[in-house]
C-alpha cells in the first residue's frame, strides 16, 4: 500500500503535543512494516532525523502551512495533486486535518475539541478555520483516531459521528522519562529551583492550561508553606493573555515562580522526575501527556477532574477542581506535607503507566489504519 502521511508538524528542535505524537508513532509504524511504502509530506525543509527507515520518501510541498488561509492553501490545492502523483492509497493525518478535495481515502487523529467548548481561548480567524473545517472533516474521514474515551465520545456528540468509526489508541510517553538517583534530583534541584523543592507544570502557556490559577492556588498554598516550595513552568510563552498576565503580576510569591522556556527532552526528563509533584491542572485536555511522564519517572501528581484527566490519571493522582484556586491550593498542600501520600501515589503510578506506552499507541493506531483501508478492499 501507498500510504501518505501530513508531516508537517515533524520540524527538529520544535516539537510539541501532536508533533511528538506523530514522531513516535511513525517513528514505529514505519519501522514494523515495510511491506508498505509511506510518503511523508513535509511544508518546508525536513530534518533526515524524520526519514525513519527505507520504506519512507519524503516530498516537500509547498508553501508553509502556518496560517489558516495557507492551511487552505495546502490542503485544499497542493495536497489533492500530490496525492494523485504519487498514486496514494490512504491519506492519513496526525493533526486532524484533511483534504477535501481529494477521492483519496483519508483517515486523521482528531486530538480534542477544545476550540468547541472554549472558543475564546484561540484567535478569531483559527477558531473559525477550525470550526468550519474540523466538523467536514469527521465526516470526510473513513475512520478516526483519538486519544482518549472522552475526546471520542465528545467527537461523535459534537459532529454526529458512529462512534464504531472511532478508534481510541491513547498517548505514551518518551522511553527517556524515568526515575533518577537522589544525586542527580540534588543537582537538578540546584541548577534550576537554587536547591528547594519544587512543583512543576509542563506545557505550551496556553489559556486552556489553566495558568492564572495556578499562580493564585501557589500563592495561597506560600502563605502557609515552610519548605520553600517553588513552582516550575515549562514551555512558551506563545500565548501569554492578558488574564495570565494578570495574574502572574498580583502573586505576593512571585519571585518563587521560575520560568525556564522549553526544555530539551533530557533536560526536562530530569526537571520532571526531580519535582516534589506535577501541577497539571488544565480545564479541558484530550489527554495530558504530562501527567503520563510523570508517573514513569515516579513523580507525584495532581491534576484535573475534569475531561480525560480523570481518565489517564486513575486513582494515581490528586484530582481538583480546576476552576477551584482553592482546591488546587489544598492539593499542593497535602502534597507537599504528606509523604506518605506521596508514595503511595507514586506507587500507584507504577501500576497505572503500564497502561501506556508509546508501542502500543503505535499498535492501536495501525489497527484503525488498516480498518481504514480495508474499507476500499
Amino acid at each position: 500500500m501507498r500510504i501518505a502521511v501530513n508531516t508537517r508538524l515533524l520540524i527538529k528542535g520544535k516539537l510539541e503535543g501532536i508533533g511528538w505524537f506523530t514522531f513516535e508513532t511513525l517513528k514505529r509504524i514505519t519501522s514494523q512494516h515495510p511491506e508498505h511504502d509511506f510518503f511523508f509530506l513535509f511544508d518546508r525543509k525536513f530534518s533526515n532525523e524524520f526519514i525513519f527507515s527505507k520504506n519512507v520518501t519524503p516530498l516537500i510541498v509547498p508553501p508553509q502551512a502556518r496560517h489558516p488561509v495557507l492551511y487552505y492553501l495546502w490542503f485544499e490545492h497542493a495536497i489533492p495533486g500530490v496525492l494523485k502523483k504519487i498514486n496514494a492509497d490512504l491519506f492519513y493525518s496526525p493533526d486532524g486535518y484533511l483534504s477535501l478535495k481529494t477521492k483519496v481515502p483519508s483517515m486523521n487523529v482528531f486530538h480534542d475539541l477544545n476550540f468547541e467548548h472554549y472558543p475564546g481561548d484561540i484567535p478569531w480567524l483559527e477558531r473559525k478555520n477550525y470550526r468550519y473545517f474540523f466538523p467536514k472533516y469527521a465526516h470526510k474521514a473513513r475512520r478516526i483516531a483519538t486519544v482518549s474515551e472522552f475526546s471520542k465520545n465528545d467527537i461523535a456528540q459534537i459532529y454526529g459521528v458512529d462512534k464504531n468509526k472511532i478508534d481510541v489508541v491513547y498517548n505514551g510517553a518518551n522511553e527517556d522519562f524515568m526515575p533518577i538517583d537522589k544525586t542527580e534530583k540534588v543537582k537538578t534541584r540546584n541548577t534550576f529551583a537554587q536547591g528547594a523543592p519544587y512543583f512543576l507544570f509542563v506545557g505550551s502557556l496556553h489559556p486552556r492550561k489553566n495558568l492564572a490559577r495556578l499562580f493564585t492556588s501557589f500563592d495561597i498554598f506560600k502563605k502557609t508553606d515552610l519548605k520553600n516550595v517553588k513552582l516550575i513552568i515549562v514551555g512558551e510563552k506563545k500565548w501569554w493573555t492578558e488574564n495570565i498576565k494578570t495574574a502572574f503580576d498580583d502573586m505576593q510569591f512571585q519571585d518563587h515562580v521560575i520560568f525556564t522556556g522549553r526544555l530539551d527532552a533530557d533536560t526536562l526528563h530530569k526537571v520532571t522526575a526531580s519535582a516534589l509533584a506535577i501541577t497539571y491542572v488544565s480545564y479541558f485536555e484530550g489527554f495530558g501527556i504530562p501527567i503520563v511522564e510523570a508517573f514513569y519517572c515516579d513523580t507525584p501528581v495532581i491534576t484535573s477532574n475534569v475531561t480525560s484527566m480523570p481518565e489517564v490519571a486513575g486513582d494515581a493522582a490528586i484530582l481538583t477542581d480546576p476552576f477551584d484556586v482553592e482546591s488546587i491550593a489544598g492539593a499542593m498542600t497535602q502534597m507537599a506535607s504528606d509523604g506518605k501520600l506521596r508514595n503511595q501515589l507514586i506507587e500507584m503510578g507504577r501500576e497505572r503507566r503500564k497502561m501506556f506506552s508509546w508501542q502500543k499507541t503505535s499498535e492501536r493506531l495501525w489497527a484503525s489504519i488498516e480498518k481504514a483501508m480495508e474499507i476500499n478492499y
